[in-house]
């Protein structure tokens, strides 16, 4: 299969009418998408990835009028959310609605109008509308959502180009939607709705303390990592890099690995010391929206740079930083996981 990159809508939403998945660009990173209610075409999502089918996929609508068609309902502080972020890099995690009569008698096995290959067999789908413009004019054209993970080979470092998504995905994908770089390169914010609570499943491009002070009050964070997650992004080993990645204080680390040709990520000029053969910067101010933005891209960039190892160290624990700390923590080799759970 040849892999085509280009800007045709049409082209794009033709593609996925007739069940082919699709790269489209969001702000946060670019998507394989796909008819998230045709099975068929999900399925070639979790070929193109080779991505376990227990993780769950989100679901990109062009806005909260056409959420209401797969959801129950809209929690209070879901709709007081979507007002403050969407469109945008946040996604909400709500109760799928079950199919009448007539429509389950349309489509067998099957009780809700989100298959469950989408939501892993969880009763809620994650729902997001995404703030890309390319993106935006392809929703609308279509009467279907997309669900969309990462369009990289699973496991592996998020796209934030269209050339990321060749370099992964060529030719086993008819078409990357090309809208440029990701304005945030991070992934969504993901926010859950349990018993009047608001929890953050995942954390991403809307951060802790926006969500509360749009709400005017404390969430929870349960960010923790899920042989069987809930939702996206909550697996042990993600986004991870070819060469062994190793978080922690660099100058420590660097003593473990005095033999090994060392690339370091760096964040602002706290990684002088460390004796590297490479040093990728993540922010030279250790601003933390260019931190996120150029998080994927850099660990690309390392990955591919010849370093035998690659080490970060841990951002502070703040805004976007416990974001990027979360896509580190899963990025680790897993040896490092191994003698430190």
């Amino acid at each position: 299969m040849v892999t085509e990159i280009g800007t045709d809508i049409n082209l794009a939403a033709k593609l996925l009418e007739q069940g082919h998945p699709v790269a489209i660009p969001t702000e946060t990173v670019y998507g394989l998408a796909a008819n998230a209610l045709d099975p068929d075409a999900v399925l070639k999502i979790f070929k193109a990835k080779n991505r376990p089918h227990f993780n769950p996929l989100i679901c990109h609508l062009p806005n909260w009028e056409s959420v209401k068609k797969y959801v129950t309902e809209i929690p209070a502080d879901a709709a007081i959310l979507a007002q403050k972020f969407t469109p945008g890099p946040l996604t909400f995690l709500l109760e799928k609605k079950k199919m009448s009569t007539e429509q389950a008698a349309l489509i067998p096995h099957s009780s809700s109008l989100i298959p469950d290959l989408v939501t892993a067999g969880s009763p809620k789908v994650a729902i997001r509308i995404p703030a890309h413009p390319l993106t935006r004019a392809l929703l609308a054209q279509l009467d279907f959502p997309l669900a969309a993970p990462s369009a990289n080979p699973f496991g592996y470092v998020s796209p934030t180009t269209a050339q990321h998504v060749l370099e992964g995905l060529g030719g086993k994908i008819p078409y990357i939607l090309d809208g440029g770089p990701c304005e945030i390169g991070l992934e969504s914010t993901i926010v859950d709705f349990e018993n009047q609570q608001v929890i953050v499943r995942r954390q991403g491009g809307v951060t802790v303390e926006a969500i509360e002070r749009a709400l005017g009050k404390k969430v929870l964070v349960q960010t923790g990592i899920e042989e069987h997650p809930v939702a996206p992004g909550q697996l042990k080993s993600h986004y991870a890099t070819a060469t062994p990645l190793y978080v922690g204080r660099a100058e420590e680390l660097a003593v473990h690995f005095a033999s090994k040709k060392i690339g370091v990520i760096a964040f602002g000029n706290n990684m002088e010391a460390v004796d590297a053969a490479f040093r990728f910067q993540l922010s030279a101010d250790a601003n933390f929206d260019e931190a996120a933005k150029n998080l994927f891209s850099t660990m690309r960039e390392a990955d591919a740079f010849g370093a035998e190892v690659i080490l970060a160290e841990w951002l502070p624990e703040t805004g976007l930083g416990t974001a990027i700390n979360d896509r580190l923590r899963r990025a680790q080799h897993e040896s490092y996981w191994d003698s430190n759970d």
